[in-house]
């Protein structure tokens, strides 16, 4: 009887409990291991993909049990935050040397739910403003957009847009991108643009993602709304700003039995406006043979007048996938028109 008693004060007691294990969260000291990868497994001298020039990339790895399914990446410097689709934070600083200094595990302070369950933070963007430090975290299944002070201190609010609540639970702001003029945009992951929207054509329409563009904070202004067009089955997996205000955007594709796939497209600043189809061009795919896996987050930084991008791959927490992190040169004068 105490046994049964036991049990039913931890059903009442425990918010969310639905009998599964709770979300890994970090705990003890924070430790990471490196281990360089190739562009092409089958030539180091490989290195030119499209619009790119791999600069180098790694591996990450760990004992925790928390540790992998990085969906979304910022990078300041040489100063690295990795965010998990279960709400773990990794930052670390890393030189030309390819070693993590400075290395921290962190768990989201608050957001939606009760942190139970991987569902209450599956945390899939992420945006920084590099003036003040705050973060915006997009979130799946709630469809929520949540700020933090710098540092993931506190959580200090949240909204949920009228418009994104119509995204389907695991299709929702899967990117989220601070603009250099202050302006926030999102991507939902899968959601069509509706049927009668702007007199989209329903050839067109199949491979649209609904967006939105936010005038400033996204807790403080309503937001207008805008298509992406992708490509043909392909859903969209983050975004990132270029500093004249053109996006970056990640488009993944699952094949079976076990393939993903990325296509890297850039979408010109002049596209990026409320009540248009913004269409991207290619920058490059990474398929097989080269490097291929779950690529989900991207970052924007700049080295002696180069754009150089970061993408991180999410393992989810699979053997059969790895969490990449990778950098490369972007040549804006070789993208296609």
């Amino acid at each position: 009887m105490r046994v049964l008693l036991s049990c039913l004060l931890v059903l009442a007691l425990v918010p969310g409990w639905s009998g599964r294990d709770r979300l890994p969260l970090f705990d003890g000291r924070a430790q990471m291991d490196v281990r360089p990868v190739q562009l092409d497994p089958n030539d180091s001298n490989h290195r030119r993909i499209g619009a790119l020039t791999y600069l180098g990339g790694v591996t990450l790895s760990s004992r925790a049990r928390a540790f992998g399914g990085y969906s979304s990446l910022a990078v300041q410097g040489d100063r690295f935050t990795l965010l998990s689709d279960g709400g773990n934070i990794v930052q670390f600083a890393m030189g030309a040397d390819w070693q993590p200094h400075g290395l921290r595990f962190d768990n989201l302070p608050a957001g939606p739910g009760t942190g139970w369950l991987k569902s209450d933070r599956d945390s899939e963007s992420l945006a920084i403003d590099p003036q003040t430090g705050r973060l915006w975290v997009g979130f799946e299944n709630f469809n929520q957009i949540w700020r933090y002070a710098p540092g993931f201190a506190r959580a200090e609010g949240y909204i949920a847009p009228q418009a994104v609540k119509g995204w389907p639970s695991n299709g929702g702001p899967e990117s989220l991108a601070r603009l250099p003029d202050g302006r926030f945009v999102t991507i939902s992951e899968e959601a069509i643009v509706p049927w009668k929207a702007w007199q989209v054509p329903l050839a067109v329409r199949r491979n649209t993602r609904q967006g939105l563009i936010f005038p400033g904070d996204p807790l403080k202004g309503p937001a207008r709304a805008f298509a992406y067009h992708v490509s043909p089955d392909h859903d969209v997996a983050d975004v990132a700003a270029l500093p004249d205000g053109s996006l970056v955007v990640v488009e993944r594709r699952f094949r079976l039995p076990f393939r993903f796939s990325n296509r890297i497209m850039l979408v010109p600043a002049d596209q990026v406006s409320p009540r248009r189809v913004a269409r991207g061009r290619l920058i490059a795919e990474l398929d097989w043979p080269l490097i291929h896996d779950n690529f989900e987050g991207v970052a924007v930084t700049q080295e002696a007048g180069q754009t150089i991008l970061w993408l991180v791959s999410d393992d989810n927490q699979l053997f059969l996938e790895r969490s990449y992190l990778l950098k490369f040169r972007l040549d804006r004068t070789a993208v296609g028109r």
